[in-house]
């Protein structure tokens, strides 16, 4: 193609390729065009033609049928102004649209989910789904699939659950021997401590230690790291409280594997004459309220269902432990009352308790509870005396000042709080033996430094371990017992190190070194 254009620029002529001539006559004004304008015009035009002739041919060879001939020129050829689009883009919106009514409607009654993609693949071939019916099946197999993501983590909270409540073979054989060794063996059954010690037991140059438990083995760990760790051991009295079924076992284990300097001594809860029905007849309803009893002792997958919240179950079946109605978790709050310990001199800053405050900290799980995470604020008694955003503590290790205990209502208090969740048929909290003790002891306690006892080691793996070797006391709180197979194997050697596997009850009842 060739462009003439006249001297005058009055006149332009287009010669085509095949000889024909097409003759432009322009009459231009000067005064209202300039001649460099018209010019640049023609000049773009002339180049565009051409473009414009082949895809109009394009065009034209498709059929005007399948598209329109302004959007076949746009997709096919045209550059972006003219109107090109991504077909991949276009198809996702068109999907996106589909997907967001899809969504807004309820999957139909007895749809089939298939089992695989590839016979979701095959149904469509099959039976020539639209694209609606697509969009449905898909949702349907991605609900589908949620559900059985979901179930699963609820199994697995339940099954863990009863992993964490059940008493290893291991443990049950320990008990066992140990009881069998007491009624053979004077040794195992010799007086703890020796009755030249015995007025260490009430001397308040000691310091005493209050250990409640039915677990041997935790026990001697407990005593056993403490020993080791302390500077004076030999003013160290731990008073070791079990009950009936587990006393013969527990003194046999202390009596045979003795940790001198240290003083220990054992008792049982049947030992004690002041605790009796009568003298506490709202934890002895605890034991033998029928309700409760099926609360704690009866299916804990009754209550489960799609909609919870896998970490939520988890605490509601922790709470729903046993251990929660054992007399022995209820026993500390007679402690100033009773001939359990003497006192100790502590400075607690004029409180009663000394305890690490759980509403601060790193650890965003561990360490962020307050009221509202243990009691119920839909229930008017709670509203009312209760303040949702009050700091919790930990109630599993403390310092007590039993002088200062006992010029409180504490142990009243308490027991008027359990009394009124049993009237509210547990309607009040459900996280056992903490939450009447945050009422109880509230205005009473002294915050201590978190290093001094760490907290959830039974609770999650990701702690830290330079953290958990800086800190006086680890707790293990929490489902996650390092006795347990569940126990989490790096944070199981802080505990391990302080089981002797040599004594022969330990090896004789297979509890190795993992």
């Amino acid at each position: 193609m060739q462009v003439h254009i006249s001297p005058s620029m009055r006149t332009i002529t287009i010669c085509t390729s095949n000889g024909l001539l097409d003759l432009m006559k322009i009459k231009v004004a000067a005064r209202h065009f300039s001649y460099r304008t018209l010019f640049h015009t023609m000049l773009i035009l002339a180049v565009l033609l051409p473009f414009v002739f082949i895809l109009t041919a394009v065009v034209t060879l498709e059929g005007v049928n399948k598209c329109s001939s302004l959007d076949c020129l746009g997709r096919r050829w045209g550059p972006k102004f003219l109107g090109r689009s991504d077909d991949s883009l276009r198809l996702v919106g068109d999907l996106h649209k589909l997907f967001n009514e899809v969504n807004h409607e309820g999957v139909p009654d007895g749809l089939k989910v298939p089992s695989s993609f590839g016979e979701f693949v095959d149904e469509i071939k099959n039976n020539r789904y639209d694209a609606k019916m697509v969009a449905v099946k898909i949702k349907a197999m991605v609900e589908y699939l949620e559900k059985e993501v979901k179930l699963a983590k609820l199994q697995e909270s339940v099954y863990k659950h009863y992993a964490a409540t059940a008493i290893p073979k291991t443990m049950q054989c320990l008990s066992l021997r140990l009881t069998d060794e007491y009624s053979s063996n004077a040794h195992a059954r010799k007086q703890l401590p020796s009755p030249e010690l015995l007025p260490s037991l009430s001397n308040n140059n000691y310091h005493h230690f209050v250990l409640a438990t039915d677990n041997i083995l935790a026990a001697s760990v407990v005593v056993s790291s403490t020993v080791k760790a302390s500077t004076k051991p030999e003013n160290i009295v731990f008073h070791l409280i079990t009950d009936k079924k587990t006393y013969a076992a527990m003194h046999s284990w202390f009596a045979l594997n003795p940790l001198s300097p240290a003083i220990i001594e054992v008792k049982g809860t049947h030992q004690f004459d002041w605790l009796t029905r009568e003298n506490i007849p709202v934890l002895e309803a605890i034991e033998s309220h029928q309700g409760i009893r099926k609360y704690y002792h009866g299916s804990h997958t009754a209550e489960t269902i799609l909609s919870d919240n896998p970490r939520l179950l988890s605490s509601k079946l922790q709470a729903r432990s046993p251990k929660y109605i054992l007399m022995l978790n209820h026993l500390r709050i007679y402690l100033p009352e009773r001939d359990l310990a003497p006192l100790w001199d502590i400075d607690l800053k004029g409180k009663v308790c000394g305890a690490v405050e759980t509403c601060r900290g790193e650890d965003s799980w561990v360490m962020s509870k307050r009221f509202k995470n243990y009691f119920n604020f839909s229930h008017p008694l709670i509203a009312e005396n209760l303040d949702p955003e009050e700091c919790a503590w930990a109630y599993g290790m403390n310092m007590f000042d039993l002088r200062a205990w006992r010029m409180t209502n504490i142990r009243d208090t308490y027991l008027y709080w359990i009394k009124e969740n049993l009237k509210a048929n547990l309607a009040l909290w459900r996280f056992g033996t903490l939450p009447p003790a945050l009422i109880a002891f509230s205005g009473h306690v002294h915050p201590i430094d978190p290093s001094w006892h760490m907290l959830g080691l039974g609770y999650q793996h990701a702690t830290s371990l330079d953290a958990v070797r800086r800190a006086a006391v680890i707790h293990y709180n929490g489902d996650f017992k390092p006795w347990l197979g569940i126990g989490f194997k790096e944070l199981r050697p802080f505990w391990t190190k302080h089981v002797n596997f040599s004594n022969d009850f330990i090896r004789n009842c297979n509890i190795v070194e993992p």
